[in-house]
């Protein structure tokens, strides 16, 4: 991989051939993409729309498909739309920070593993709810702005393989008291719960080398290091101009 600074996101486009890998790099993701899938019902009717901010490679794709969404990826790096596309995502190019869509456009919109990596936080809330119809579902997950999260993710996590390196900057992560007041700003009351890898999966992964099959996100007693969020939007939106859809 080509040295770059932390959390730069052409570190992607390097990565792109791995993201399916299975037992790779991003195989913790493939299990966090299970498990925020499991916290979205099914459409109530045809038509309905998910927005996935920071999509990636498509890993919630095959988790969601019958659900009965139409499944809108939306990714600054278009080597992760190429690889999106195929999996059933509808592939748009944009960043988190302004979303190339239409407001009320979104009866779902996640946020899976992507707002410890953005530099604006509040503009990236701001647009999650910009797009959120009225009762519309926000699903999230993130890290959390903790000692020990650092010392996980980052210290150990990159030498034991468990991110890959130079992904994070712990200059980013999220507290989740800070997160809950970001969505209230906009009239989403968001949840949250700590959630953890499984010992036998990450010993499966990471001594073994196999692919995981079976839960391999558990929740947990502790947000300090990753934890998860739901929230629906209350009814009002903020006001500004509407972007067009895709």
């Amino acid at each position: 991989m080509r040295s770059m600074a932390r959390n730069d996101p052409r570190q992607y486009d390097d990565l792109a051939a791995a993201w399916w890998r299975p037992a790779g790099p991003f195989a913790l993701l493939h299990w966090l993409a299970a498990a925020r899938a499991a916290l979205i019902p099914p459409a109530t009717a045809a038509g309905r729309i998910l927005v996935d901010a920071g999509c990636g490679g498509g890993l919630l794709a095959p988790h969601v498909r019958a659900k009965g969404y139409r499944h809108i990826g939306v990714d600054l790096r278009r080597s992760g739309l190429r690889v999106a596309g195929p999996r059933g995502v509808t592939p748009v190019n944009g960043d988190v920070t302004a979303l190339p869509l239409a407001a009320r456009s979104a009866d779902v919109v996640v946020a899976g593993e992507i707002l410890e990596h953005v530099t604006d936080l509040p503009g990236t809330v701001a647009e999650l709810c910009r797009v959120l119809r009225p009762g519309g579902l926000v699903v999230l997950d993130t890290v959390n702005d903790t000692a020990v999260s650092r010392l996980i993710t980052v210290t150990l996590g990159e030498r034991l393989g468990i991110a890959p390196a130079g992904l994070h900057d712990p200059a980013l992560f999220v507290a989740p008291r800070t997160l809950v007041a970001e969505f209230a700003r906009h009239d989403v009351a968001l949840t949250v719960r700590g959630v953890r890898p499984s010992l036998p999966g990450l010993f499966r992964w990471l001594v073994l080398r196999r692919a995981v099959s079976g839960r391999g996100i558990l929740p947990t007693f502790s947000t300090a290091i990753l934890y998860q969020g739901t929230g629906r939007h209350s009814g009002a939106f903020p006001t500004g101009v509407s972007r067009a859809a895709a």
